[in-house]
């Protein structure tokens, strides 16, 4: 009987031996490439962290002790070791999250995936433990990668106040060029840090040699100096315990047996402690190791045996991006490019190779990234800062006050916008046209396909005098969307043989190919319809306001919150050009999203189709016939009031 499938919660680790342990890690890994090769998700980041997570849950005391995962995406084993190890539908609608939930269990507490947050959600735990005594320990693990983001050190900052608030750290440091540091005497050191009377030896030093007449200061400081300087020479925590944090490390991160003495050690400290362990990622699985991009950071399905993906990668919202960003490269001199951390994963891998001199990687540092890019620009560049779309919420102040306020030509490229699905409700790109609405002088495009993609890029980028936005959705590109003809800066999609057609119809972005159904649904119904892309949605193009006046009902489809996005501008800018036509808006509606396939989200939540064509056809319906004094319908807009107000005058 495999070890792993008696594993249903933490203390069942209690009776395994050394060996069975090692055999069990051997298991999981096992477990984690035969699964995650079908279902696809966070292979190798996993596959670093099995003897970490295995002794982590021996050492401590979960739930009582909280457990924290910094973004959370290498949490499989932590599921497994819980009693979770049902990975058929892993991401999938009705199967487990690939992050943390506490919809799945009590042993897990953070769930929001962004980088670089568990050291202030340690800090609040520690000090609420402090001061309501509870007798529990809080253990917070970032990576390497995460202590690049500000938040963790202005956390780091309020952590090391607090010399006697228990706080264990640890520093999961998965950087290839780290060799393992291991040793008696480093072992050694590492106890003497951690043991109160080693730090009450210290305190007694002090006062004793500050009593000492003129030699007793300046013989204290040669001692603290000689004791810093041997600790550095033998291990790199320096820079912490300047901050004040006892640093045990580095310790191997493979080695179950060192990693639990290490951590019993700081678990008996009555202060922050800092556990620092060398991993591998990939650790375990060839294909991972030998993959020099991101040992398989994040996958979809694959050959278990060989690493290759089962279905060949069609061209993609990235790569389109990617390959026009070189192409604009080479035409200006003056185009640089910034990453947050993710180079590969925004498509700007192609341009660092041919670029390598203008290409920025400020780590998982979104607020610097915008702030840079402000000082870029200024300088006489024109950066072009490509990130995910729910990421550059963290932005938002820099974006507003940095960037806007200095009308810095700046391009933010905004990837995964919209609904994304399968990452959860923290990945959805659903907030930024909302967010950005209210940015002065900022412009927002959306566009609709490939070749929209590469022209509004080259639209942004001419613009040196304010912040440009280009917003598009995660995995393949659409086939092309012509257009019929363009009226102002709108592309018009679709028009029917009418002067006074029934419906315009607002796409935006890549929701094209749906609008053009839509229409096509509402056409078998007697119902004309106009399809409009604004291709600009911020701001409002000034040609909207005429063209919606010749409509009977406007109807804007976004994929995007339904609050303070498209739709709401779209209504604002009719109103102040006193164009009284009833609209109505199609979203996301204001609530966080479980994670499902992007077409089941879509289905949820009734952005399809033909549950818009069904509520548009009973809206002109209403119009028609004039059967209701009010329209009632499901995520209806204060404008619809406006309609049925109308409805009601025409009837007396």
């Amino acid at each position: 009987m495999p070890l792993l499938t008696r594993i249903r919660g933490p203390r069942d680790l209690d009776r395994l031996t050394p060996e069975e342990l090692d055999q069990l890690a051997e298991e999981i890994r096992t477990f984690l490439v035969d699964s995650v090769s079908k279902t696809g998700g966070h292979l190798g980041p996993n596959l670093g962290v099995v003897e970490l997570t295995i002794a982590l849950h021996r050492v401590f005391d979960s739930p009582a002790d909280r457990v924290l995962w910094d973004t959370g995406h290498q949490a499989y084993v932590h599921k497994l070791l819980t009693g979770r190890q049902d990975f058929s539908k892993l991401r999938t609608k009705g199967g487990l999250s690939g992050y943390p939930s506490r919809a799945e269990s009590e042993h897990d507490v953070i769930e929001n995936s962004h980088a670089s947050t568990v050291l202030g959600w340690a800090d609040g735990l520690a000090k609420a433990n402090q001061l309501l005594e509870r007798d529990q320990h809080v253990v917070a693990v970032i990576g390497d990668g995460a202590l690049t983001g500000g938040m963790a050190w202005e956390a780091l900052n309020n952590i090391a106040e607090a010399k006697d608030r228990p706080l264990v750290i640890v520093v999961n440091d998965n950087e290839r060029s780290y060799a393992p540091t291991i040793g008696g005497l480093a072992n050694h050191l590492a106890t003497l840090r951690t043991t109160d009377g080693y730090e009450r030896f210290l305190a007694r030093t002090k006062e004793l040699l500050d009593r000492t007449p003129v030699v007793g200061k300046p013989l204290y400081e040669t001692l603290h100096g000689a004791k810093k300087g041997l600790k550095d020479f033998i291990a790199p925590q320096g820079m912490f315990e300047d901050l004040g944090l006892k640093y045990v490390g580095p310790i191997d991160g493979h080695d179950i047996e060192a990693l639990e003495s290490a951590l019993a050690r700081a678990k008996r400290f009555n202060g922050p402690v800092i556990v620092h362990c060398l991993t591998e990622k990939g650790r375990g699985y060839e294909p991972a190791e030998q993959d020099e991009a991101d040992r398989f950071h994040g996958i979809g399905p694959i050959h278990p045996d060989t690493g290759l993906p089962i279905k060949a990668a069609a061209a993609s919202w990235t790569s389109v991006f990617g390959d026009e960003m070189v192409r604009l490269g080479r035409e200006r001199q003056d185009i640089v490019a910034i990453t947050a951390a993710m180079l590969q994963p925004v498509g700007l891998k192609k341009f660092a190779d041919a670029f390598p001199d203008r290409i920025y990687d400020v780590g998982i540092a979104e607020q610097h990234a915008a702030v840079s890019a402000a000082g870029l620009a200024t300088g006489g560049l024109h950066p072009v800062f490509a990130v995910y779309a729910t990421f550059l919420n963290r932005a938002f102040d820099q974006v507003l006050m940095d960037v806007a306020l200095h009308r810095c030509g700046v391009t933010f490229v905004l990837d995964r916008a919209g609904v994304t699905g399968d990452d959860g409700a923290s990945h959805n790109g659903m907030w930024d046209m909302s967010m950005l609405q209210v940015v002065p002088g900022l412009s927002i495009a959306a566009p609709r396909d490939a070749e929209q993609l590469r022209a509004q890029l080259r639209e942004a980028v001419e613009v040196e005098d304010a912040p440009t936005v280009v917003r598009y959705s995660k995995g393949v590109v659409g086939p092309a969307v012509p257009a019929v003809r363009r009226v102002g800066g709108m592309d018009v999609l679709r028009e029917p043989g009418t002067d006074r057609p029934d419906v315009l119809l607002v796409s935006v972005g890549a929701l094209a190919p749906m609008c053009l159904e839509i229409a096509s649904l509402l056409d078998k119904q007697g119902i004309s319809t106009t399809v409009v892309d604004p291709r600009w949605v911020k701001p409002v193009d000034e040609a909207m306001a005429p063209l919606a006046e010749r409509h009977r009902v406007v109807v804007t489809v976004e994929d995007n919150s339904r609050v303070g996005g498209v739709g709401s501008a779209v209504s604002q800018s009719l109103r102040d050009a006193g164009v009284d036509v009833p609209l109505r808006d199609f979203g996301i509606p204001p609530r966080f999203l479980d994670h499902a396939s992007r077409a089941q989200v879509m289905t949820e939540i009734g952005l399809t189709a033909p549950d818009i064509a069904r509520q548009v056809t009973g809206l002109v319906s209403k119009l028609d016939g004039l059967p209701q004094s009010r329209l009632r319908s499901n995520g209806g807009t204060p404008t619809d009031r406006t309609a049925a107000d109308e409805v009601e005058a025409a009837r007396d």
